[in-house]
């Protein structure tokens, strides 16, 4: 059955196929990416989130046990929609590389018992990203009855101190490969991450080794001519009025109108917080201008109150869709 093509906002918004999540650690990545998994296949399409790093973390946000490295379904999404997932292990992924260009089949097998598989993915890590990337493009190409089998790919890649090199493998191989199936299953990759097909989205912090990472990722990104995407500002607080210059005079007039304590240590405590909090406004809002002039839409996501749960997926997953507020 034809699924629904992606219209309107959603295809202004998200108009890759393949949709590159990365980010400093502790910034969110991982709930980012699958919160746009679901807002993907919201609306009876069918999306597959990735991840590359071994660490399960799709499984832990979905409270499922570990996944295997096999594509399967994870959850429906709003509109009978699906989404898919694919935790993709190092050392299937070579096994089944080398099934697939050698038919060596029981021979892989024994290699890993031998430790040679190991050895290969480990000594050569750029041998392990071109695996890693070359199973996220089959996937994101794959056809079926003359249709994508997914309208959409969501990669929860590595974090942005990383990302240009995982992303850049045909610097990587051809250190190692100047023919054969290894150079043009690179070549292919690099193909599909430097077209329209693909788009790096950086998930940010209003902090500021955050957005500093954000710069430095999209200036190596920009460089490596792979398309970037939106910025994501994850745990965003809404900015509240500027009140200007409060003094504890003004604070403990405030408090007496409203029949509060008015002593030394509860005037003193508030202004403290008034100070911090102002403080910390004028930080977010310089980090703000420094994150738009990067020329890159921008889209804040809110705080989830109730903590990352399927509600709070789904609140981001709507925000995703929404795009930036006017």
């Amino acid at each position: 059955m034809t699924r629904p093509a992606a219209t309107g906002r959603r295809a202004d918004l998200w108009p890759a196929r393949l949709h590159v999540v990365t980010g400093k650690g502790g910034t969110g990545k991982t709930t980012v990416a699958a919160a746009l998994a679901l807002a993907l296949a919201a609306g009876g399409r069918r999306t597959l989130l990735v991840e590359v790093e071994g660490r399960q973390g799709v499984a832990q946000l979905f409270g499922t046990p570990p996944l295997p490295y096999e594509e399967r379904r994870i959850t429906a999404a709003a509109g009978g929609g699906e989404v898919r997932v694919l935790a993709i292990d190092a050392e299937e992924a070579l096994l089944e590389y080398l099934e697939m260009f050698y038919r060596l089949g029981a021979a892989g097998r024994a290699l890993r018992r031998l430790g040679a598989i190991d050895f290969a993915t480990t000594v050569a890590p750029g041998v392990r990203d071109v695996l890693l990337t070359g199973k996220v493009k089959e996937a994101t190409t794959r056809t079926s009855g003359g249709h994508r089998v997914y309208d959409a790919v969501v990669l929860d890649a590595p974090p942005t101190g990383r990302i240009g090199r995982f992303l850049n493998v045909t610097a990587e191989t051809a250190k190692l490969a100047k023919v054969g199936p290894i150079k043009s299953q690179s070549d292919g990759v690099q193909a599909l991450l430097r077209s329209p097909m693909t788009a790096v989205h950086v998930v940010t912090l209003l902090e500021e080794m955050p957005v500093q990472e954000t710069v430095d990722a999209i200036d190596e990104l920009t460089r490596l001519r792979i398309p970037v995407g939106h910025v994501i500002v994850n745990e965003a607080q809404t900015p509240l009025a500027s009140v200007g210059k409060v003094t504890q005079a003004e604070l403990k007039r405030g408090l007496s109108a409203a029949g509060l304590p008015t002593d030394r240590a509860t005037v003193s405590g508030l202004y403290a917080e008034v100070k911090n909090h102002q403080t910390r406004q004028e930080l977010e809002d310089s980090l703000r201008t420094d994150l738009a002039e990067l020329g890159r839409p921008v889209l804040e996501l809110p705080v989830l109150s109730g903590g990352v749960d399927r509600e709070g997926l789904d609140l981001l997953a709507a925000a995703l869709l929404a795009g930036p507020t006017p």
